[in-house]
């Protein structure tokens, strides 16, 4: 049996998405463990269309970084 974990991989991504600084898509790789077209995947469909957040992106020092709810 599997132990209990404190916080899913949903949960961090969500968490590094409201994070003042956002995240790229390798943090979010790293952070998981899954492959970047999983993570993107999961951005648009999960982030996006499935729960309605408010996802934007802007480029940062030549890598693109995403934020929830920023402005």
């Amino acid at each position: 049996m599997k132990p209990a974990s404190k916080e899913t991989k949903h949960g961090s991504i969500i968490g590094l998405l409201r994070s003042a600084n956002g995240a790229s898509v390798a943090e979010l790789v790293g952070a998981t463990g899954w492959q970047s077209h999983s993570v993107r995947g999961f951005l648009a469909g999960v982030v996006r269309k499935k729960l309605g957040l408010d996802l934007s992106s802007e480029k940062v020092d030549g890598t693109r970084r995403y934020f929830i709810g920023k402005k």
